[in-house]
């Protein structure tokens, strides 16, 4: 698998995301869970994203009950800060994305103490000595705390060693763009903003990462599952999609059809190919979406379909295509 170098971390091209696996949207079960990593591990993946929102803390166990078994030094690790987990006073209601099972839910905490005990909780649901890359996660009510505190002790954590890049993940890129001109940041987790139905990332933030050589970790590539399997009723961006936004992606689909290709392999390969992009985190529930994925980065797309998706003006005019279309 090819890599790319992220600060001072060397990282493979493609990393598993773990949302999944905290049971987003349906439960994943533990054999399920732990199948799905192990055929990450079995295809070369080596870089893992996880936090603590994904399944209130599942994701991060079951991850970490995989990860300490293999040599410290052979992957890179992710997380994120932002929200504490906590068991609330009363019953838990169950969660609209999250169906893990879990009693603890999460509550917002961007202040300095609050991401120093974050790491913490996340280190022992990990049951691993220390993570790669931390992440302000989602601080988009929350910009002067996240400035003033949660940057404020990933730097300090970053400048003692104990880890190797620091940055933000976001669905949107206008905050992370305030963030890169700001913080002295390594890296962003950027999901959902630049697919081959949203490249709104064109507009600033990519600009201003690669000149300040800002790594961007690439998630919702699928945009929550409509860009993988469109029909009435698939998720945009963690909702259900609205009529036109399935009719693109439906249209996108008979594009692929009419030249022998997948949608979800178009779909990757064009995130692939900015220069902007270092890792295409891919979430999966089970071993065989793993499979499906990394073959989705390999399987040929002709280059008469991007010369299509060129002329037809399906993406913007900007975004570079494999090939050079």
């Amino acid at each position: 698998m090819k890599r790319s170098r992220l600060g001072s971390l060397d990282v493979t091209s493609i990393g598993l995301g773990s949302a999944p696996l905290g049971g987003l949207f349906t439960p994943v079960s533990d054999a399920d869970a732990e199948a799905t990593i192990e055929r990450a591990w079995s295809l070369g993946v080596r870089f893992f994203d996880t936090a603590p929102l994904y399944g209130f803390g599942l994701a991060e166990r079951r991850l970490g009950a995989f990860l300490r078994q293999q040599p410290r030094e052979s992957y890179v690790i992710s997380t994120k800060v932002g929200r504490l987990l906590r068991v609330p006073g009363g019953p838990a209601a169950e969660d609209d994305h999250y169906k893990s099972g879990q009693r603890e839910r999460p509550v917002f905490d961007f202040s300095y103490e609050g991401v120093l005990r974050s790491v913490e909780e996340s280190l022992s649901r990990l049951g691993l000595d220390r993570v790669d890359v931390l992440l302000v996660h989602d601080p988009d009510d929350h910009y002067d705390a996240a400035v003033a505190g949660a940057f404020r002790a990933l730097e300090r954590l970053r400048a003692d060693g104990t880890v190797k890049a620091i940055g933000a993940g976001m669905n949107q890129s206008e905050m992370l763009v305030r963030f890169a001109e700001t913080v002295p940041v390594d890296c962003f987790l950027l999901a959902g903003r630049y697919t081959l139905l949203d490249q709104g990332a064109l507009d600033a933030l990519f600009p201003v990462c690669q000149s300040k050589n800002i790594g961007i970790l690439l998630g919702g590539i699928y945009n929550s599952g409509i860009l993988a399997n469109p029909h009435t009723g698939a998720k945009f961006n963690y909702q259900d999609a609205d009529a036109a936004l399935v009719a693109r992606a439906l249209e996108l689909d008979g594009l692929c059809r009419k030249h022998g290709t997948e949608l979800k392999a178009a779909a990757l390969q064009f995130c692939m190919v900015h220069p902007a992009v270092t890792v295409a985190v891919m979430g999966a529930r089970n071993a065989g979406e793993v499979a499906d994925n990394i073959a989705m980065s390999e399987t040929a797309v002709p280059q008469a379909f991007w010369q299509e998706l060129r002329a037809r003006k399906l993406v913007d005019a900007r975004a570079p295509l494999p090939g050079g279309a």
